[in-house]
C-alpha cells in the first residue's frame, strides 16, 4: 500500500466509529490492505530483551489485535515485536458501548472496554497456529466477574506458555473495578509468584499504571526486582485529563496517545533508576524524536498504538528509519549504549 492510498484510507475511517473503524483496520490487515516492509533491522537497531532477539525496538501494544487475529500481518508491518490480548479465562464482552472515543485535537484516545476478548482457549488457539516471524507475546488479563483474579492471570499464563515468546501481566488497566489494587506490594507479589510459578521457559514481563506514587513506584520496582520479571512496560494509560482540548475529554476510561507522554516518561526515567530490569516505553510515542526520547530516559524498547490511528502502519517505517538516524547522529552504535543517557532530564 503507498504511503497515499493509507492516508485516503485513514481519512475514510476517521468518518465512522472509532471502534466499528478499528475492526475494519483489522480486517484490512487480514485482506492484505496494509503496508507489509517486514520489520527493519540494523546493526543499531536490533535488541537483545529478555533472550529475545528483536529485529528494532519498535513493538506493538496490547489492545491493537486483542484477539490474535491478525498476527502475520502485523508481523509484516515493520514492528520489531508484537504483544496481542489482553486474553482472560473465560469470553467476556467487556463494558457497554460507546467505550472508544477519538481526542483527534489532543492526538489521543480514551477507551473503557474492560477487556473484552473471546477468551484463553480462542486466543491461544490462534497463537499454536502462527507461523515464524518477530516475537509475539500475549497481555494477560482477569475476568471482571472472577472471585480470584490473581489465579485468573496464573491460568492464561498456563494455557499460553507454550505458545508465546513472553507474556505480560497486565493490573494496570483503569477499566476493570478494582484491577489496579492488585499493583500493591503485597498484592503484586503474590500475584507474580503464581504466574512465575507456572510461566515454564517464558519470559514474563509487567506493564503497570503512570499514575503511581513515587513510594508505589519504589514498591513496584522491588516487587518485580524480587519477583524474576523480565521486563517492566511504563505505562498504560491513565485517568489523569490535564490540559486536553477535545469535547471528548470528559469521558470516563484510560487516556492514550500524545498528552500521555510526559507522564509516563518520568515514571520510567524513574523506574530506570531503581532497578536493572529492562523497560519498555509506552505512552505517547508518535515519531522518532519522541521514540528517541523514551530511549535516552531509560527503555531498552518501546511500543506503539494510539498514534497508529492517526498515523497509520507507515508510522513504524518511519519511526525506526528515523530512530536509526538518530543514533547515528549522536554517535551511537546501537539502542543499547543510548539507553538511559539522557535519564536525568525526566526527574
Amino acid at each position: 500500500m503507498t504511503p497515499l492510498l493509507e492516508k485516503l484510507g485513514l481519512r475514510a475511517l476517521h468518518r465512522v466509529d472509532p471502534e466499528a473503524a478499528h475492526g475494519l483496520a483489522i480486517r484490512a490487515l487480514r485482506a492484505g490492505l496494509a503496508p507489509a516492509p517486514g520489520p527493519q533491522t540494523s546493526a543499531r537497531l536490533h535488541i537483545t530483551l529478555a533472550g529475545l532477539d528483536l529485529p528494532n525496538p519498535v513493538g506493538l501494544a496490547a489492545g491493537f489485535d486483542k484477539n490474535a487475529t491478525a498476527i502475520a500481518p502485523l508481523s509484516r508491518a515493520g514492528f520489531g515485536f508484537v504483544e496481542v490480548g489482553a486474553a482472560t479465562p473465560l469470553p467476556q464482552p467487556g463494558n457497554p458501548r460507546p467505550r472508544l472515543f477519538r481526542l483527534t485535537e489532543d492526538r489521543a484516545a480514551i477507551n473503557r472496554f474492560g477487556f473484552n476478548n473471546e477468551g484463553m482457549e480462542a486466543i491461544c488457539a490462534r497463537l499454536s497456529r502462527r507461523g515464524a516471524g518477530v516475537p509475539v507475546g500475549l497481555n494477560l488479563g482477569a475476568n471482571k466477574t472472577s472471585q480470584d483474579r490473581a489465579a485468573d492471570f496464573a491460568r492464561v499464563m498456563t494455557a499460553a506458555r507454550n505458545h508465546v515468546d513472553f507474556a505480560t501481566v497486565n493490573v494496570s488497566s483503569p477499566n476493570t473495578e478494582k484491577l489496579r489494587d492488585l499493583q500493591g506490594k503485597a498484592a503484586l507479589s503474590a500475584l507474580l509468584e503464581g504466574v512465575m510459578d507456572v510461566r515454564g521457559a517464558t519470559p514474563v514481563f509487567l506493564k503497570i499504571a503512570p499514575d503511581l506514587s513515587e513510594a508505589e513506584i519504589e514498591d513496584v520496582a522491588e516487587v518485580a526486582q524480587n519477583s524474576g520479571v523480565a521486563a517492566i512496560i511504563a505505562t498504560n494509560t491513565t485517568l489523569d485529563r490535564t490540559g486536553l482540548a477535545s469535547a471528548h475529554a470528559g469521558e470516563a476510561g484510560g487516556l492514550s496517545g500524545a498528552p500521555l507522554f510526559d507522564r509516563s516518561t518520568r515514571v520510567l526515567a524513574r523506574l530506570a533508576g531503581l532497578t536493572d530490569i529492562p523497560l519498555i516505553g509506552v505512552g505517547g510515542v508518535s515519531d522518532a524524536q519522541t521514540a528517541y526520547a523514551k530511549i535516552c530516559a531509560g527503555a531498552s524498547a518501546l511500543q506503539l498504538y494510539t498514534a497508529l490511528v492517526f498515523g497509520g502502519l507507515g508510522l513504524v517505517r518511519e519511526i525506526t528509519t528515523g530512530l536509526d538516524a538518530l543514533l547515528a547522529r549522536d554517535g551511537f552504535a546501537s539502542v543499547a549504549e543510548a539507553v538511559g543517557s539522557k535519564r536525568e532530564d525526566w526527574l
